[in-house]
């Protein structure tokens, strides 16, 4: 039997059809038709979308709940609550009273804020009533009749579009229409000052070297697939122009930048002072670690574990790895590790697919392992958001990385070999005793994983921030031999980046040479001191909004040497050290696929960048 064929018998074993893979055994020879045996385990995405009729028909509530006993789809973390979170008991006993009350209730409060807040604007709100709506629809209507008219909609309208052009030709239509409409967006407005205009055409030009330097550099070019890639950009080109360029897209942002501030605020004035004083808090300033970072990193870890607990990261990651999964036709494992990674972070996301692990393709842990450097966790924004970076271009990095490293991995290092999630994937069962009983525990467990990371962070940032003095050290005393006052680690580096900084299209002044020694700092040493200097030293501090803008996405990522080791570690942990010469093999090329992840984000927004748009973000 074919990978096909077991697909499609897996499937009909659920009214969703869904695809089940399963727990691994770690005996090769034991896989049945290309898959390892089977046990318990939770499906996410489904290999196809199957007959429309057959889904279509209302399944009883019994037969609801026995299949909620094997199947649940959106979830990462297994559980006996099938739904969304906690608050799926309303939906098993069918308490539609209260989830209308509820709803009401919240209705009303929308309409009352578009009536008596008319000057906070309408976007923000109508979205949360939105997505509450929705989410309430699907708490009846089954995912897959939308799913199913969607695929109806898709079906009758592009082939027919596409139908004229030739099949060998489609692939360099899609990618010609692609770099017109970028070309087309960042030559807008026609009245853009001549400096302006020229450094936008510059980003320009360095996102296409980008592409060009890892098309030249790939490991099989023959295998690229260009549908990945061209997706993948302009799926990142598309979030950055939302962002940037559309009211609509800077107030959502806006609006989730503060928030953030807002709510790790607390941490310091409310949970801080408490323990301390006003005063001492007041008198520490936002730029002292102990007082204003690491509580802010623990209270992000402890509420990012009670959305776990409810089901939250879950069902949001859960959705956006099947949109890429789709979209961009890359394995199950691989959507899902790049749309957790801004959430959970390099280690965390690759845990998700803990028994994958083992049985993933090179390209695959180069694709895992780009993710992890293409972007920062949950906790590490939290970090930077508590030092004064501006959260907005932050967000709009994470959420632009998540195309961008898959695109970017696949054209270093496309796929040359069958992959067992290539036509679905699976969320592996959660020990029991790993489950915390109620909110309260998921709080406690969270505070207290939030505080080990807040330690770990402290003990490097120690130890490189004084390496890095004693090198500094090392090469001022080397260089006065030679007559080169104030040799310093960042100088080099600033020579050494030079030519990266001036292709993300930074104005060419003195700014160009700070920004260059802001991503050597961030390569070599990491992102958490290098965001630290551009925020504290006053070297950085006169810089104008363009390049303060750029350089913020430009430090957006785990891509240092110091995460190289870390990767490796945890793969290495994760497969029982079976694939340790795979992982080390591929490490390399997936930390430069990661850091020009990075730097293409960074060149987009560059190219969509006016003097007057980005003083709106600083």
């Amino acid at each position: 039997m074919t990978m096909t064929d077991s697909k499609s018998a897996s499937a009909s074993s659920s009214d969703e059809h869904l695809v089940t893979t399963a727990n691994y055994s770690s005996d090769p020879e034991k896989f049945e038709h290309g898959y390892p045996p089977k046990q318990t385990s939770q499906v996410l995405v489904d290999s196809e979308p199957s007959d429309p009729e057959a889904s279509d028909k209302p399944a009883s509530r019994s037969n609801n709940n026995n299949n909620n006993n094997n199947i649940q789809e959106g979830s990462l973390i297994s559980g006996d609550d099938r739904k969304w979170g906690r608050f799926s008991f309303l939906y098993r006993h069918g308490n539609r009273l209260i989830f209308m009350a509820i709803y009401a209730l919240f209705t009303a409060w929308w309409i009352f804020g578009l009536c008596k807040h008319r000057e906070r604007g309408w976007v923000v709100l109508f979205l949360i009533w939105l997505s509450f709506t929705v989410r309430l629809i699907f708490f009846y209507l089954p995912s897959s009749r939308v799913l199913h008219a969607a695929q109806f909609v898709w079906l009758n309208t592009v082939p027919h579009m596409i139908k004229p052009i030739p099949v060998r030709l489609r692939t360099w239509a899609a990618g010609a229409a692609t770099a017109v409409i970028i070309i087309i967006v960042a030559l807008e407005p026609h009245n853009l000052p001549g400096e302006e205009r020229i450094d936008r055409v510059i980003s320009l030009i360095g996102l296409g070297l980008c592409i060009f330097a890892l098309w030249a550099t790939s490991r099989h070019r023959s295998q690229v697939v260009w549908h990945t890639v061209i997706v993948g950009m302009l799926a990142q080109f598309i979030i950055a122009l939302f962002v940037l360029r559309t009211g609509v897209g800077f107030s959502i942002f806006n609006f989730l930048a503060q928030l953030a501030r807002e709510l790790l605020g607390y941490a310091k004035t409310s949970g801080m002072a408490f323990l301390t004083s006003d005063s001492f808090v007041a008198g520490a300033g936002g730029y002292f670690y102990l007082v204003g970072v690491l509580p802010c990193i623990a209270l992000f870890v402890a509420i990012v574990n009670l959305l776990i607990y409810w089901g939250t990261i879950q069902w949001v990651v859960g959705k956006a790895a099947a949109a890429f999964f789709w979209i961009m036709k890359v394995s199950g494992a691989e959507a899902l590790v790049a749309a957790a990674s801004p959430f959970l972070g390099q280690g965390e996301s690759a845990a998700l697919i803990k028994q994958l692990v083992p049985y993933l393709t090179r390209a695959e842990f180069h694709q895992v392992m780009c993710s992890g450097f293409a972007t920062v966790s949950g906790s590490g924004l939290a970090g930077y958001i508590a030092l004064g970076v501006n959260a907005q271009p932050l967000i709009c990095s994470c959420a632009m990385s998540i195309p961008a490293s898959l695109a970017i991995s696949k054209l270093r290092y496309p796929e040359t070999e069958q992959t067992l999630t290539a036509h679905g994937f699976v969320a592996p069962e959660n020990p029991a005793d790993e489950k915390p009983v109620n909110f309260l525990h998921a709080a406690s467990q969270g505070a207290w994983q939030g505080i080990k990371i807040a330690a770990i962070i402290g003990a490097n940032l120690l130890v490189v921030i004084s390496l890095i003095g004693v090198i500094n050290g090392l090469l001022g005393w080397w260089g006065r031999y030679w007559g080169i006052h104030h040799l310093t680690l960042e100088l080099i580096l600033g020579y050494i980046f030079y030519p990266v900084a001036f292709f993300l299209g930074v104005p060419r002044n003195d700014d160009l040479f700070k920004v260059s020694r802001l991503i050597g700092t961030k390569v070599i040493v990491n992102e958490y001191v290098a965001y630290s200097s551009f925020q504290t030293d006053p070297y950085y501090l006169a810089m104008s909004a363009r390049s303060r803008l750029i350089v913020t996405f430009a430090l957006c990522g785990f891509g240092n040497i110091g995460s190289l080791g870390i990767q490796i570690g945890v793969l290495s942990q994760l497969c029982n050290d079976s694939r340790v010469k795979d992982i080390s093999r591929v490490a390399m090329s997936a930390l430069v696929a990661g850091v020009i992840s990075t730097l293409t984000s960074a060149s987009i927004a560059g190219l969509l960048l006016t003097e007057e748009t980005a003083a709106k973000f600083m």
